[in-house]
């Protein structure tokens, strides 16, 4: 990555590369659609279009009897405007478990064939606007019904127990301890942020030291579609990056230009790193939960709701454009509400009472 370049300006150059890369392999009119998606979507939806409208024709060339023996690139609007509302269906009803041309097999829930349904819509709403087809079958194509799942998160107790894993190293492997010495100062920077703050992981792999106001104890992070927003933490999350910041400083890697979290290579930490690191602690903490950076934030979102109560609060710290999306997740009823109800009840009292 060039220095002069940021992260996110990085990280959308290497995004728009992909999609270049992959318009080669589809048929001139999807790059149509591309042009069109330009000024109302961002690079990572438009990537996803390529991704799930190579899927579509691959099954078409595949699995469609009136698509055999032709390449996907010329696939013509006409043929696709040949297919039936039934075509579609099948299609659906494929994406559940397929096998790719290289052998690896592939499976979809109700939630990644919902998302390949809004892209194939998408894809014929624009065909059809620009009559290159002359029906869109698509639009009348099912949704599959999402069912929400239970929001997975530390409890109070599990989240001092990961701190602890962390500062102590208590329970690693011989290998594992080798290297924590290194980088218990910055894994702990990293937990203590995600806990207090709920950051994303895009937006903590993102940051670099100058984006951390120490004498305000704020942080600037780029969200999701671009947008900046300033953050703010506690006195103990300042604790933690300062020991941890001090350290690079002895170390000689500090720099206000640098990546805020570095790898033992001196190089911005990925978010697979990241992932990696939070289950090696969590995995020992919490071994019954299947503990992610994702979960740590829905950690702090829990823990935010439960105490204040304030459910535009948690959407507007978090990040969320629909607070429906907030209320859906934070406002259920809690774990603790639910050990409290299954005390409330008792179909016997003890002879002494």
């Amino acid at each position: 990555m060039e220095k002069n370049k940021s992260y996110y300006d990085q990280r959308n150059i290497d995004t728009l590369q992909k999609i270049r890369s992959l318009l080669l392999e589809l048929p001139d009119w999807f790059g149509g659609f591309m042009r069109a998606c330009e000024t109302t979507h961002s690079a990572l939806t438009r990537l996803n279009y390529c991704f799930d409208t190579r899927v579509f024709l691959t099954y078409l060339v595949q699995e469609h009897p009136d698509f055999y023996g032709y390449s996907m690139k010329y696939i013509t609007t006409d043929m696709i405007g040949r297919l039936s509302l039934t075509d579609l269906e099948i299609y659906v009803e494929y994406l559940g478990y397929y096998v790719d041309s290289e052998e690896n097999e592939h499976e979809n829930a109700e939630r990644g064939k919902a998302r390949k349904i809004a892209s194939l819509r998408s894809l014929f709403k624009y065909l059809y606007k620009k009559e290159l087809i002359s029906s869109n079958p698509a639009e009348l194509l099912d949704m599959p019904k999402i069912h929400e799942k239970a929001i997975v998160h530390l409890s109070p107790e599990e989240v001092a127990a990961m701190i602890d894993v962390i500062e102590s190293g208590e329970g690693l492997s011989k290998k594992q301890l080798q290297y924590h010495k290194q980088t218990m100062r910055r894994d702990a920077a990293i937990c203590v942020l995600f806990l207090t703050t709920g950051i994303r992981i895009s937006e903590l792999v993102g940051l670099d030291i100058a984006d951390v106001d120490f004498e305000n104890l704020s942080f600037k992070v780029t969200r999701k579609g671009g947008n900046q927003s300033i953050l703010y933490f506690d006195a103990e999350t300042k604790e933690a990056l300062q020991k941890y910041i001090d350290e690079r400083k002895a170390q000689g890697s500090y720099s206000l230009r640098s990546p805020l979290f570095l790898s033992m290579q001196n190089k911005r930490m990925s978010v697979r790193s990241v992932e990696n690191m939070v289950e090696k602690y969590a995995r020992i903490a919490a071994p019954l939960k299947k503990i992610t950076p994702h979960k740590l934030r829905s950690t702090y979102g829990t823990m935010l709701y439960q105490e204040t109560g304030d459910i535009y609060l948690v959407a507007d710290v978090l990040g969320h454009k629909d607070v429906n999306t907030t209320r859906k997740h934070y406002a259920s009823m809690s774990d603790e509400h639910r050990k409290r109800a299954a005390k409330a009840i008792r179909l016997r009292k003890k002879s002494d009472e």
